[in-house]
């Protein structure tokens, strides 16, 4: 179980990254927010990018794709926690179904 459980962890901290760096480009250009927003935004991402690297697979494919719904259940907490906004019975069931899917992938029995 514990391998399970490190590529999780990396995976929602760099969702909760991806999401802050892509959020303050939202604040500047889509709630006149200041251009210095930017500067965080950017480090936000470029943990984020490092972080995804964190993750043992043999290929960058298949890390990102396990993270496709890690990152959409992370982008739903945040609309929640940081933006107050709750998630309706459709988001949580397509993110329910997502994270099925990325369970597949990061959990799959690799053959040789």
């Amino acid at each position: 179980m514990l391998f399970f459980i490190k590529p999780v962890l990396i995976y929602i901290l760099a969702g909760f990254a991806e999401i802050a760096g892509c959020y303050m480009a939202w604040l500047w250009l889509r709630e006149g927010r200041s251009a210095w927003l930017l500067l965080p935004g950017a480090f936000s991402l470029a943990v984020f990018a490092l972080l995804l690297t964190r993750i043992e697979t043999d290929s960058a494919g298949r890390a990102y794709a396990a993270y496709g719904g890690i990152y959409i259940m992370t982008s739903l907490l945040w609309m929640r926690c940081v933006e107050g906004r709750m998630p309706d019975k459709w988001e949580i069931a397509g993110a329910a179904v997502c994270l099925f899917g990325a369970g597949l992938i990061l959990l799959a029995p690799r053959g040789g």
